[in-house]
């Protein structure tokens, strides 16, 4: 099994997007995915259920629940064995009871599947925080805080006998998102070609390089074999580029201005190579073109884009956007295949 995080510390560049559906592209490359909602917001797991399973999972009083709620509930205990979210997941460290209670992923569809976030998973940002410097004394309390994540990832995986893991993150570079990279293998970069995705690099490249060199210089030694612990690899796999919906009074030039400066910014930044070329695109995976047009299609059919059929509203020339749509998210995933297979180190 091996880990994949998709970050980038700037917002809105259509990270859970890709998330969902590299999930189902993955699985129909035959491999077996469990997706991973570790951004607060929750974005992933609303796109995966529908209302009534989200009630059930969010829900703790009866009254929220729509008529049907009690179908949904039962439907929803039967795909994950009863248990809810990552957020219950950790609860009893958040309250000083206990250690983690593992999730049972959702079952999606054959070869995928979830574990669910919940916007209460926020609370845990400050219980994360105050363990990250306690956990250079070797406190076992705030070690078993900070690897939560790693732990129910593993069991979760493990339960599923996944090949790949999909960690989605939100865009900020706080506790919750440090614990979560931590437990990533390898960690894919979705931007835009524009100023704030190349800020966003500068940030991002020196800070998960800190966060590594601390937890296996400070942290990692002091762990003792019976807690699983991450290495906290993260090893820049590459970025994809997700292009912008053109604007009449944004000039095609001002996209290709920052474009062309993305693959030395992501070589210094992220690779913290400082003589990186500014023509080497090695890391850039793949452009993907804007579908908007296609996202409330899918929305509205509770399926990926590539998925949508005449039935959902894809007619005429919309069904050939639709084709074209599918032959780029199957080059991506099988060349992400490809990359992560080159980084599995040799047996």
């Amino acid at each position: 099994m091996i880990s994949l995080a998709l970050f980038n510390n700037k917002g809105g560049v259509g990270k859970t997007t890709l998330t969902y559906h590299l999930a189902h592209m993955l699985q129909r490359l035959g491999k077996r995915v469990l997706a991973v909602d570790l951004d607060p917001q929750s974005n992933l797991t609303a796109a995966i259920l529908d209302e009534a399973e989200l009630e059930i999972l969010w829900g703790q009083d009866s009254e929220l629940f729509a008529q049907d709620g009690y179908a949904a509930q039962q439907a929803l205990f039967t795909r994950t064995d009863g248990h809810r979210t990552i957020a219950d997941a950790v609860r009893p460290i958040l309250e000083g009871t206990g250690d983690i209670d593992p999730v049972s992923p959702v079952s999606v569809i054959d070869g995928l599947w979830l574990l669910p976030g919940n916007l209460e998973l926020s609370k845990f940002e400050d219980k994360l925080s105050a363990s990250w410097l306690s956990g250079y004394g070797g406190d076992l309390a705030a070690v078993r805080t900070t690897t939560a994540f790693h732990r129910i990832i593993e069991r979760a995986a493990l339960a599923v006998d996944a090949d790949l893991v999909l960690i989605d993150v939100g865009p900020n570079l706080g506790a919750i998102n440090r614990a979560a990279l931590l437990a990533a293998d390898t960690v894919l970069m979705p931007m835009a070609a524009d100023l704030f995705s190349l800020k966003g690099l500068l940030n991002l490249g020196p800070t998960l390089r800190d966060w590594r060199s601390t937890w296996r210089e400070l942290v990692l030694p002091k762990i003792p074999a019976s807690i699983s612990a991450p290495t906290a690899a993260m090893e820049p796999l590459g970025y994809v580029i997700m292009q912008p919906e053109m604007r009449l009074d944004r000039p095609v030039r001002a996209y290709e201005r920052w474009l062309t400066r993305i693959p030395w910014v992501y070589g210094t930044a992220v690779l913290g190579r400082d003589n990186w070329p500014s023509d080497d695109r090695s890391y850039e995976i793949a452009t993907l073109r804007n579908y908007r047009s296609l996202m409330p299609l899918a929305h509205d059919a509770r399926k990926p884009m590539f998925d949508l059929r005449a039935a959902d509203g894809a007619l005429g020339s919309t069904q050939k956007y639709v084709q074209t749509c599918y032959q780029e998210f199957r080059q991506l995933a099988e060349a992400i295949v490809k990359r992560l297979d080159a980084s599995k180190p040799a047996r």
